[in-house]
């Protein structure tokens, strides 16, 4: 009868085993089930465009799409929108640092400060939207009008943006004054980082 107690631990450990491994073999795998579009309507596949397309921490983002009867001028009207929504991505996210960042800093006139920072926003941005990189282009012949279509998705180094952004808020005499590079990255990137989430 000893033995029969040496062994009862191993088989009360065996059948708890066997019992888990059943109950997870019953369970019922959720079955993926793609729902059909509306009646009347059909899911339209944009090229270039997409999550890994999306502005994130490290770069600025924007896809766009450009049309004409000419291949050239498809992808210039297609390069110009997507400049225009990158453009108008980074004034955005730049006047949110702006304010957080002035708003944290003790500054006689923060008013014009804010003022003088949006202003050389503006030229960093006309500097630095020549120097985007295409991640993406398609060009299409639309075979109903014979019209071209480009679609493009381009981006810009939230780094590099922050370099250019330094570089010509330190060359402004008024704003050299109160300006702190470390205090400034520190708000720009921690901006960025709500993008990235």
């Amino acid at each position: 009868m000893k033995t029969m107690n040496i062994h009862r631990p191993s088989l009360v450990i065996l059948a708890a085993l066997m019992l888990a491994g059943g109950m997870t073999a019953c369970k019922k795998k959720k079955e993926v089930t793609e729902t059909p579009a509306p009646s009347g309507e059909v899911e339209v596949t944009v090229l270039c465009s997409g999550p890994e397309y999306f502005t994130n921490n490290e770069a600025f983002r924007a896809n766009a799409l450009g049309e004409s009867m000419d291949q050239a001028t498809a992808k210039k009207k297609a390069m110009a929108n997507a400049r225009a929504e990158l453009a108008s991505a980074i004034n955005t996210q730049i006047k949110g640092v702006i304010d957080n960042y002035v708003n944290s800093r003790e500054m006689n006139n923060r008013e014009e400060v804010a003022e003088r920072f949006e202003g050389l926003t503006r030229e960093v941005l006309d500097q630095k939207l020549s120097g985007t990189k295409t991640i993406c282009e398609r060009t299409m012949k639309v075979t109903d009008s014979g019209n071209y279509k480009t679609y493009v998705a381009i981006e810009l180094s939230a780094q590099d943006l922050l370099s250019a952004y330094n570089e010509r808020l330190s060359q402004d005499e008024r704003l050299r004054i109160d300006y702190d590079y470390e205090k400034f990255k520190e708000t720009f990137e921690a901006e960025m980082n709500k993008l990235g989430n």
